[in-house]
């Protein structure tokens, strides 16, 4: 423990110090006196501050004193001015350290808070360059504004620490020493401290807790302030600097401007610069030109030919107002700024004849490149405009102005942007129906950007009608569709960007030990919801026609929205839907639809009981068997069924949970979903319910994942889902068709 330094002592009569009423020693003269003293020791003092009378403007004057130490300083008041930065409006001044001492002979703490009152003054604490400061163990410490009738907290800092060990030296992040910003236009501050946070657990080695707005990179924390009195040391009697902003008056430079018998830029060649740091303006001589802004002709050219640095390198410098020019010696010719002047050649009149050539035939190039040019760039937009034409886009603008839809039609520009004109690093997936991009549109708002592959003579008559239907689909377990692109051959979608992957990746692309059965219910119960909305709540109803884990994504807490809907169907009800190419994916496609070519909502139901199969079992729906043959996961699942070894096919997690009953209701839904014949499976509405009521009647116990759980499901890339058929999957659908039977 030390003792308190006699500068602490000494304060208890300075801490209600008050520089206003120093500060206000001169009256603004036109022009400071020629007699008027410029320097204080090794201060600089520059008009419009000064020393004396008539020597300042107001509330700029100083005050030269001669200290203890025998050497002359200049004083705002009590207060000593180290240096004056002119062209910056800054002042830089010694404040006092305040200090709160714990006293364990009495259980007492001693007090001493400094003030300063920048109130009437041109001055006011920099927020840039300062900061307030807390140093100590245990210590809360304010700035306070208490001058008026009411008192306003204006900054805070906790500085805490154990002992000794736990402070760490150039470190001032709370242990031992904190630091916060001040607010602008601070011009009063009074320190104080929180007489909960007293030192009196680490009084052993720490018994001070001190406080100071301070100029931020002057100061560097050491480990001796909390044990010693090293800080009340520096300077000789614990003052820190500290950077004043300084302004001219209250106003503005265009109102300043206006009254020339107060405007203080009178030199020649100055400009005004409005104050960033409350009211008032500063002065600054105009590019090319230093001095004084302040005082007549105070601004004078700088000859920077004269410099040590040649700014023309080789060439011949002229100064010039406010500037210079560089040229090229006699007898030579090129680029002076750069140094690159080289002798003058003589040419030939036959190499003069090369050259007009060769320039008119350069001329007539670039000519009819930019004919060119033109011509493509016509060409262009006409092409744009017939495939917005073609892809109903007049027609979908229209009825967005009608119904004033939450809807956005694209430029291809705004897509290349967003994508990085389409960079293969930006790709989420890719599919039989086209490629997923990632676009940043900027602030911060990521978008999903769908470019389809093809798209036949039907759709591009239907697009804008079919866009102006999904635009309106709204359900949480859907991906949202924000706009379109239609300006171009195949049309671009864009949805909302889904952060964490999609359920084939969790389930069967990442090492993942802990999948809870709960987390695989809440899946299969939000995109079963999804569906349903999808066949009995859109308007008219809309088949997906391509179900499966990839297009089912995962939002936050696995939220999951079903997304991509390249094959998805409008569904009126008087209308068959007949298919002239089968498409789907591999392992997912309905037996029946196969059969027929009928695309219906059952198709969806059939494709959901494959995804249940792949949540139960995290096998893919086309998958290696023992005997390393591609195996369909249906036609094996409704086998192992009927000869009773389900056992052999369920994750070993779903079976650790032990909810037998509920593994088995799941199960059987997911066989019913696989029946052959449409007309035997449940709808999706029905799938829908149950899963609920699964959810209600069998409660799973689940916590959310944290952070770093969440982690380990960010995407990755996936084994490649092809939507082309192949042999040994058709053989695979026979089987389970003889299965059924």
């Amino acid at each position: 423990m030390h003792s308190a330094t006699p500068a602490i002592a000494m304060s208890l009569f300075l801490s209600q110090m008050l520089l206003l009423p120093l500060l206000l020693l001169a009256v603004a003269p036109a022009v400071p006196d020629s007699g008027c003293q410029t320097r204080c020791g090794d201060v600089e003092i520059p008009y419009p501050f000064g020393i004396g009378t008539n020597c300042s403007r107001e509330g700029q004057a100083y005050i030269c004193n001669i200290t203890e130490s025998g050497l002359q300083k200049p004083f705002a008041g009590n207060v000593e001015v180290l240096n004056i930065l002119l062209e910056m409006g800054q002042v830089r001044m010694l404040n006092p350290v305040s200090s709160a001492c714990y006293s364990p002979n009495y259980n007492n703490v001693n007090y001493n808070r400094w003030r300063l009152n920048l109130e009437g003054t041109p001055y006011r604490f920099s927020n840039l360059l300062n900061k307030f400061t807390a140093i100590g163990c245990d210590t809360l410490a304010y700035i306070i504004d208490d001058h008026w009738s009411s008192i306003s907290y204006q900054s805070g800092c906790v500085s805490m620490c154990r002992d000794e060990e736990s402070i760490v030296s150039d470190s001032c992040s709370g242990m031992g020493c904190c630091q916060t910003s001040i607010p602008k236009n601070l011009r009063y501050y009074r320190v104080w401290f929180d007489g909960n946070f007293n030192n009196a657990d680490t009084w052993r080695f720490s018994n001070c807790s001190y406080a100071a707005l301070l100029e931020a990179d002057w100061f560097q924390f050491n480990t001796s302030y909390i044990t010693t009195s090293q800080l009340m040391q520096i300077n000789g009697d614990g003052r820190v600097p500290v950077v004043l902003d300084w302004a001219i008056g209250h106003e503005t430079c265009e109102v300043a401007s206006h009254n020339l018998s107060s405007y203080a830029c009178i030199s020649n060649n100055s400009a005004c610069i409005d104050s960033s740091n409350g009211p008032g303006y500063l002065c600054n001589c105009s590019t090319g030109y230093q001095g004084n802004p302040y005082v007549s002709n105070g601004c004078q050219d700088i000859d920077e030919c004269n410099q040590q640095s040649n700014p023309c390198s080789d060439g011949i410098c002229q100064n010039l107002p406010g500037n210079y020019s560089c040229h090229c010696p006699e007898g030579t010719h090129g680029d002076a700024y750069n140094g690159t002047c080289t002798p003058n050649q003589k040419l030939s009149l036959a190499v003069k004849a090369v050259i007009g050539t060769s320039i008119s035939l350069i001329f007539l190039l670039v000519f009819g490149m930019c004919i060119c040019m033109i011509y493509q760039r016509r060409k262009l937009i006409q092409s744009r405009k017939r495939y917005f034409s073609e892809h109903g886009g007049m027609q979908l603008r229209e009825e967005m102005r009608l119904q004033s839809l939450a809807f956005r039609i694209f430029s291809k520009e705004e897509l290349e942007r967003a994508t990085n004109r389409f960079d293969k690093n930006r790709i989420l997936g890719q599919g039989g129906y086209g490629t997923v991009y990632k676009g940043d549109m900027g602030d911060d708002q990521f978008v999903a950007i769908k470019q389809p592959k093809v798209i036949n003579e039907r759709q591009k008559k239907e697009f804008g009608k079919e866009m102006l239907i999904l635009s309106q689909v709204n359900h949480r377990n859907i991906v949202k569709l924000l706009g379109c692109c239609l300006e171009v051959e195949v049309p671009m979608l864009v949805y909302e960007f889904v952060p964490n992957g999609n359920l084939f990746e969790l389930i069967h692309s990442r090492n993942i030990d802990n999948l809870p059965l709960a987390v695989r219910l809440n899946i299969a119960r939000d995109s079963a919801d999804a569906l349903a909305y999808l066949h009995y709540s859109a308007s008219p109803p809309i088949i997906h026609g391509d179900v499966k884990s990839a297009n089912i994504l995962l939002h936050e807490n696995f939220t999951a929205k079903v997304s991509d809907f390249g094959a998805s169907r409008l569904n009126p009800k008087d209308e068959e839907q007949f298919a002239t190419l089968v498409q789907g994916t591999c392992g997912y496609l309905d037996p029946e639809y196969l059969q027929t070519c009928k695309l219906t909502e059952k198709s969806d139901v059939y494709s959901f009981g494959v995804v249940l199969l792949e949540l139960l079992t995290r096998r893919k729906a086309i998958y290696f068997g023992e005997n390393e043959r591609e195996t369909s996961l249906a036609s094996n699942f409704i086998l192992a069924k009927k000869e009773d070894r389900l056992q052999e096919l369920l994750d070993n997690q779903v079976t650790s949970e032990g909810d037998a009953e509920l593994i088995g209701r799941i199960g059987e839904l997911a066989v019913q979903c696989l029946s052959v014949r449409g007309e035997e499976r449940p709808t999706m509405k029905d799938v829908a319910d149950q899963l609920n009521n699964m959810g209600k009647l069998h409660p799973v116990p689940w916590t959310p994942p944290n952070a770093e759980d969440i982690e380990s499901f960010l995407p990755v890339p996936s084994d490649a889902q092809t939507s082309t058929g192949n042999t040994s999957y058709i053989q695979e659908v026979a089987l389970l068709i003889e299965y059924a039977r």
